[in-house]
Formats: C-alpha cells, sequence, structure tokens
C-alpha cells in the first residue's frame, strides 16, 4: 500500500496512536489531549497531498532541508508553528509533536502492509516532507515569538515611561529649590534621569524596527552645525571629563529631522566617550558640506578593533569591551539607533579604524529622496 494511501485510509488511527503517544513524553505530557491534537490533522493532511504529487531528485534535496517550494499561502506547518508559539509551546515541544508523528506513521503503516517496492521511495518524501514541515514551523514560532517580544517591550517602555517623568520633573524642582551639595545632587539626578529617558527611546525605536514600523522622520528646513552645536552643549555639562572639539564647514543647511539628528549625535558621542582608550582622551566632531549632503562624524582614541567586530557595531543588541572606567550596562542600542536615523533620511552610517582612531560617519541626504 502507498503511504499516501494509508495516510488517508487510517488517519483517524494515526492521530490517536501519535497523540496517545506524544501524551507519554515528559516533555508533552503536561498538554491535555485536545491540545495535542487540535491541528494534527491539518498537517497530516498536508503532507499526504504532497506524496501525491510528483517530485524532482532537486526538490526532494531542498525538502530534506526545509527549502521546499513556497505557495504563497500559510501553509498548513507554519500554522500550527504559529499557533504552538501563541499557546505557549516551546521549540522543544514543537518538535517533539513531529517526532511523534513521524515514529507513528511509519510505525503503522509497517504493521498495516507488506513492503513492496515502492516503501523506500515513500519513506524517503514522507521523512522529506516533515523535514519541511518541521522548518517551516519552527520559523513560524520563532517569528511568533519575536512579535509578543516586541509588544511586550513596548507595553514595557510606555509603562517606564510615566514613573521616569515624574522622577525627572521632581529632580528639576530639586535643583531649583536647593542650594550647595544638594543641588549637584539634584543636578546628577536629573543628567542620569535623561540618560535613563535616552535609553528607553532607544530601546523603543529598536523595538518599533524589530516590529516593523520603521523610523518616522519630521523634516524642516534647518541648519545641522546650530543644531549639532546645541547638542554639544549639553554633552559638556552630561560628560564633563571628556573634551569635545567641534568644527564644522561649509552650507550644512538641509531638511532634515532637527530632534532626530541631535539624538545620532548624542549617541556618537556617548558612545566615544564609553570606548576611548585611555577614558577621557578628546572627541572630534566634525561636519562637512559634501554637495548635496552633510557629514557628520566623531572621531576618538579606541584600542584596535577587529574587522569583523567594526563591521558587526551597528547591529543592535552587540557590544564590545567598554574602555578603562567605561560602564558595560548598556543594551548595545546606541549606534544601531544612529543607522537607523542615517538610513530613515534616505543616508547610511560607517566606521572605519586607521591606527587607533575610530572614526563613525553618518551621511545625511539635504532633501528627502525621490518617492
Amino acid at each position: 500500500m502507498r503511504l499516501h494511501d494509508f495516510l488517508d485510509q487510517a488517519r483517524e488511527r494515526i492521530l490517536a496512536e501519535s497523540v496517545a503517544y506524544a501524551a507519554t513524553l515528559p516533555v508533552l505530557g503536561g498538554e491535555s489531549l485536545e491540545a495535542l491534537r487540535d491541528h494534527l490533522p491539518l498537517v497530516l493532511d498536508a503532507i499526504a497531498r504532497d506524496l501525491e504529487q510528483p517530485q524532482s531528485r532537486a526538490q526532494s534535496i531542498a525538502k530534506s532541508q526545509g527549502l521546499g517550494p513556497a505557495t504563497g499561502a500559510e501553509s498548513a506547518a507554519q500554522t500550527h508553528g504559529a499557533l504552538r508559539a501563541r499557546s505557549g509551546l516551546t521549540i522543544e515541544q514543537l518538535v517533539a509533536e513531529y517526532r511523534v508523528l513521524r515514529s507513528s506513521v511509519l510505525r503503522l503503516w509497517a504493521d498495516a502492509a507488506e513492503p513492496d517496492e515502492h516503501v523506500l521511495a515513500d519513506t524517503m518524501r514522507f521523512n522529506e516532507a516533515i523535514d519541511q514541515a518541521v522548518a517551516e514551523s519552527v520559523a513560524f514560532h520563532a517569528a511568533e515569538l519575536e512579535r509578543w517580544r516586541a509588544i511586550f517591550l513596548g507595553v514595557l517602555g510606555h509603562d517606564l515611561r510615566g514613573p521616569l517623568n515624574a522622577m525627572l520633573l521632581t529632580a528639576e524642582v530639586l535643583r531649583q529649590e536647593v542650594t550647595g551639595a544638594a543641588a549637584m545632587h539634584a543636578q546628577a539626578l536629573l543628567r542620569n534621569g535623561r540618560r535613563l529617558e535616552a535609553l528607553l527611546d532607544s530601546l523603543l525605536e529598536y523595538n518599533k524596527s524589530r516590529l516593523g514600523v520603521g523610523m518616522a522622520i519630521d523634516r524642516s528646513r534647518v541648519d545641522v552645525a546650530h543644531l549639532c552645536r546645541q547638542e554639544v552643549r549639553l554633552l559638556h555639562d552630561a560628560l564633563p571629563d571628556v573634551a569635545i572639539v567641534f568644527d564644522a564647514k561649509g552650507d550644512t543647511n538641509g531638511d532634515f529631522d532637527g530632534s532626530r539628528v541631535r539624538e545620532a549625535l548624542a549617541n556618537l558621542v556617548f558612545n566615544a566617550a564609553q570606548h576611548s582608550t585611555p577614558a577621557g582622551t578628546p572627541i572630534t566632531i566634525t561636519l562637512r558640506d559634501r554637495g548635496d549632503a552633510v557629514e557628520v562624524s566623531t572621531e576618538n582614541e579606541s584600542d584596535p578593533i577587529p574587522p569583523d567586530v567594526l563591521q558587526g557595531l551597528f547591529e543592535p543588541l552587540r557590544r564590545r569591551s567598554a574602555g578603562a572606567g567605561g560602564s558595560r550596562r548598556n543594551l548595545g542600542l546606541g549606534l544601531f539607533i544612529v543607522r537607523e536615523i542615517a538610513r530613515a533620511h534616505g543616508g547610511d552610517a560607517s566606521v572605519a579604524m586607521t591606527g587607533r582612531r575610530v572614526r563613525f560617519t553618518i551621511v545625511l541626504p539635504k532633501a528627502a529622496p525621490a518617492g
């Protein structure tokens, strides 16, 4: 008996056997019989239909690697993976379900029919179909978990902003009301609160990019040099032990999101201050007119950075060791936000290392890209 015929004829036996078998496994034993069965009929039917179709050797190899052809519609395995994530099952439990289904089908088929000339080919086709289904389910399971993590971070960030704003308001009132050492402590509290606010903003921007929302910018006619000078004054207060050298030449007027440009510069400077070696070495900020774009760069001394690490610095949640005295308690999102701001403007960000000097550069087109 061909395997696809057996799958149709023994469908209920296979499902009953699979569910009973799954219930005996420690990883699945805590799930109800209804939960273990609910999506399996659709997956089993999809595999049976797949076995009925002709298949080339190239298609066979692709399926065994989980690279089967895309149909455009969500497959039963993909739906199964997403729903299992929503119901709280882990990747380990998801894969165990397919292991149970594979074992049950092959064992029941072997008991029900004598081997014939098709047994090897059908067994291979079945294993390839299972492999493809596992790959699809795992991918959708992981994507669904990531989506819910992003939603959780968004809710968390929203809830944190209320108490943080209250703390900043209190610190500002204290700073204005007290004098002497108390005023210095209030200023430090305010400075660190604003730093926390910036970190929270970075986390939320990262989260938006993971949700596919992207970074929104609000362009207006501004002078980037003027904006950066304003930000440098704040950075001097936030980093009193770091010498910041600012140099701007040429026409730096254009249509930019001024707030975002200042945010990008602040992230570049904080990154440079954190990783400068030795700590406290000067940071140079340079603005240059590049015709249809403005180039903003920071440069500082640093321990040598391997090329593979250097090219990954703009990736989110990637960190390198802090310089002497630098903080290691960060999310590794600052440079990621810098790149997102540059790209939202139609530009990009880059990094280069020459000797002990590391240079981060963002290029910001003066006008919005067409379309």
